[in-house]
């Protein structure tokens, strides 16, 4: 039942607390981005505090000496919606790359779109939203912003994986930057489709900078994926389970 209690409380929180913050934002469309960032900045940190303070969800970063010094494009572990907003202090000053449907949600998407400037693909495009990412996220970079992809293009169950879509790796490739990979085990607290939020420590890992003039971008996918995958059978508990099932399966 406390548990139950929790997790309602800390939804709750998280709705309201992302829609004050996505009202507040589409009421500084005219400020500048500065203003923007100082909002989004703290109000991440607010959900994440929320998480922690209601449900015990405690978020802790390692491997933030990793993090280059000019932008880059970080590629992210897909499994909740915790990582969405919990990178977000971690890193500078970055755009989402984003599915256009999101743009359509009231409030939240409408704020996303018309404030933090996204990069909104159609994923049926295939090889038009690949092009689109590499132009619209090479403008971004030169700008001096960052480009978060979630390669796996959406949020995946638990312990699983899927192939990583190849827009992260062929823009740092086209715009000569790194790509800094990121897993985490927040699907350990944070199950997908399911109502309670478990607590439990969240482990963001940020990994070595890839360098993706090195190789084709097919093998710099490959070189990200191989980390991210690797850690995560590290970290999180259920791709540790799924492993122990398949080995007593066998």
């Amino acid at each position: 039942m406390i548990l139950w209690l929790r997790s309602l409380l800390g939804l709750i929180f998280g709705l309201l607390g992302s829609t004050g913050i996505a009202t507040v934002l589409l009421l500084l469309f005219w400020a500048p981005a500065s203003w923007r960032r100082f909002v989004l900045l703290h109000g991440c940190r607010m959900l994440v505090w929320g998480g922690d303070f209601l449900c015990g969800m405690k978020v802790v970063v390692e491997g933030t000496e990793n993090i280059p010094d000019s932008p880059s494009v970080i590629m992210v572990k897909h499994t909740t919606i915790l990582e969405t907003y919990g990178h977000v202090p971690i890193f500078p000053r970055t755009a989402w790359v984003v599915k256009r449907e999101l743009l359509w949600v009231p409030i939240v998407g409408w704020a996303i779109g018309l404030v933090l400037n996204p990069i909104a693909i159609n994923r049926g495009k295939g090889r038009s939203a690949v092009r689109q990412v590499i132009e619209q996220g090479k403008k971004r970079i030169a700008d001096g912003i960052w480009v978060t992809i979630f390669p796996e293009g959406t949020r995946v169950p638990r312990g699983e994986t899927r192939a990583y879509g190849i827009s992260g790796a062929a823009l740092a490739n086209a715009a000569g930057v790194q790509i800094v990979p990121v897993a985490h085990n927040a699907d350990d607290v944070w199950r997908r489709r399911e109502f309670s939020l478990l607590p439990g420590t969240v482990r963001f890992c940020i990994g070595p900078p890839v360098d993706a003039s090195a190789q084709s971008p097919k093998e710099t996918n490959l070189i990200v994926q191989a980390w991210i995958e690797s850690k995560m059978h590290e970290i999180s508990a259920a791709y540790q389970n799924k492993t122990t099932a398949g080995n007593a399966d066998n």
